[in-house]
């Protein structure tokens, strides 16, 4: 009798070990795991959202190559096309951590320090602080290779050489930009009415009727026609049309508002300078 009771005590005692080593296994499981998570999460690469205007698609893509060196662990995620258009985008909750506009009417829209006549909304998502004139780029008439229809000058687009002119539209910067050149010129209504106008929903559409031959001419930034090897018979002035500044700023809605900060400096980098530089941007003022 005796011998039952030590035999079953020694198998309870054996039971309470196994339980309790059980107990510590997984408690020491469960702090590697953590341990596991923050670590991965340590090294885990950060995916930046950058709305910028499609005038930037062949140097951002440039310098998004280069960055990579500088910030591995950042994975850039572009979306280009017109400034009004993104900032649409923007307003209806679109991820973006950093937005580049062609012109400061769309930031402005939704920069609560700006004029209230602008930013009629009141939209208050421009990052306190960020917000800088990136670049200057210039507003330009370019044609086709060749110049099959004889086009030298803005004012050549009031005469019978023009059968037909690619602008951006009216809520495309480089449309507000057309728009302003031609109405100083006296010219706009005419070319209306005539009926010589084809429009694009942004820069490279237009760009891409002048390159196809779908229209004589188009009123383009230069740095597109670098890019798309059209030829530029004349830049506007300051007679003609305001500077073409592009600012850019952190959005206060950016899931990753310190990497979106570190690549605005970097932009501001001779390096990228260099970049913009080639296809005809320069450092704004």
């Amino acid at each position: 009798m005796k011998k039952k009771i030590i035999t079953g005590l020694l198998a309870c005692t054996m039971g309470m070990a196994a339980l309790t080593g059980c107990g510590q296994k997984e408690a020491t499981t469960g702090e590697e795991a953590v341990d596991a998570a923050e670590g991965e999460e340590a090294g885990e690469s950060v995916t930046l959202h950058v709305f910028a205007a499609a005038s930037m698609t062949e140097t951002l893509e440039k310098i998004q190559t280069m960055y990579q060196k500088t910030a591995p662990d950042v994975t850039l995620v572009f979306n280009f096309d017109s400034s009004g258009t993104l900032k649409t985008q923007i307003q209806e909750g679109a991820e973006c951590d950093l937005f580049i506009s062609a012109a400061q009417k769309q930031m402005n829209q939704l920069d609560i320090t700006a004029d209230p006549e602008v930013n009629e909304e009141g939209l208050d998502l421009v990052l306190e602080g960020s917000r800088i004139n990136l670049l200057e780029n210039k507003v330009v008439l370019a044609v086709a290779e060749g110049n099959p229809a004889g086009i030298e000058s803005f004012a050549d687009l009031g005469t019978d050489r023009l059968k037909l002119l690619a602008l951006g539209n009216e809520d495309v910067p480089v449309g507000q930009y057309s728009t302003e050149i031609l109405t100083n010129m006296g010219l706009l209504e005419g070319l209306e009415t005539d009926g010589k106008i084809t429009y694009g929903s942004n820069v490279k559409e237009v760009t891409t009727q002048v390159s196809e031959g779908a229209a004589d001419a188009g009123i383009i930034y230069a740095t597109d026609a670098f890019s798309a090897g059209l030829t530029v018979v004349e830049e506007a002035g300051k007679d003609l049309c305001k500077q073409v500044i592009y600012p850019a700023a952190v959005l206060k809605t950016a899931q990753n508002p310190d990497e979106a900060q570190a690549f605005l400096d970097y932009l501001q980098t001779d390096e990228c300078m260099e970049v913009f530089h080639e296809v005809g941007f320069s450092r704004a003022p």
